[in-house]
């Protein structure tokens, strides 16, 4: 089952517009649903909630309906899991925190993933869990050599016959959203090997 598609930026059809700079992320139509303060409190933070959207997705998976973005940020900042320091930089997702938010306020056991090649990711999905990745965000162009790995998250949420299957909330096309496919050895090259593996989190 691929679990539904959710953005970190609320109209999926302009996260394209959004990355490429001809849209203002302040300007996205529909940002009052995210739960954002105000236009600006929103364009300041949405580029950080890659793993808050990842949550919504896992949520939903399991048959849940999940709270607005910001919400589930701000929730998950108070323990711990971003932290805005006093010049404004935002530092998270932070695994351990948000480990910790996730077990106290949605019963979901996860655990944090390290040292781990892309070709362990059919085993950690085994039992319907589902893997918070961190890959390059130039993972939504699958032929590009991405300068490092790591730095955003993806949901995976399946690995079958040499590919795997994800929802990428940073994807800048339908396809790149919602059940993108990859084999194995193309995501290596993005994966840092790196992630939190939410254990049955997927209602099947």
């Amino acid at each position: 089952m691929i679990p539904p598609f959710y953005g970190q930026w609320e109209s999926a059809d302009r996260i394209g517009d959004i990355l490429a700079g001809t849209l203002e992320p302040e300007e996205d139509p529909l940002w009052p649903r995210s739960g954002a303060r105000d236009a600006a409190d929103y364009a300041r933070w949405a580029e950080h909630l890659c793993g808050m959207a990842c949550i919504r997705m896992a949520l939903a998976a399991r048959g849940l309906d999940p709270p607005a973005l910001f919400e589930l940020a701000r929730a998950c900042a108070r323990h711990g899991g971003y932290v805005e320091e006093a010049d404004g930089n935002i530092r998270g997702l932070i695994y351990a925190p948000a480990i910790a938010w996730l077990r106290a306020e949605w019963n979901i056991a996860a655990e944090i993933i390290l040292d781990s090649p892309a070709e362990s990711i059919p085993g950690l999905l085994q039992g319907g869990h589902l893997l918070l990745a961190s890959v390059h965000p130039w993972i939504r162009w699958p032929d590009r050599m991405p300068p490092t790995r790591g730095g955003h998250l993806v949901l995976v949420f399946a690995a079958e016959d040499g590919t795997i299957r994800f929802n990428n909330p940073s994807g800048d096309t339908p396809q790149a959203q919602h059940g993108a496919g990859m084999p194995i050895a193309s995501f290596a090259r993005f994966y840092a090997g790196r992630g939190v593996r939410l254990r049955g989190a997927r209602a099947d």
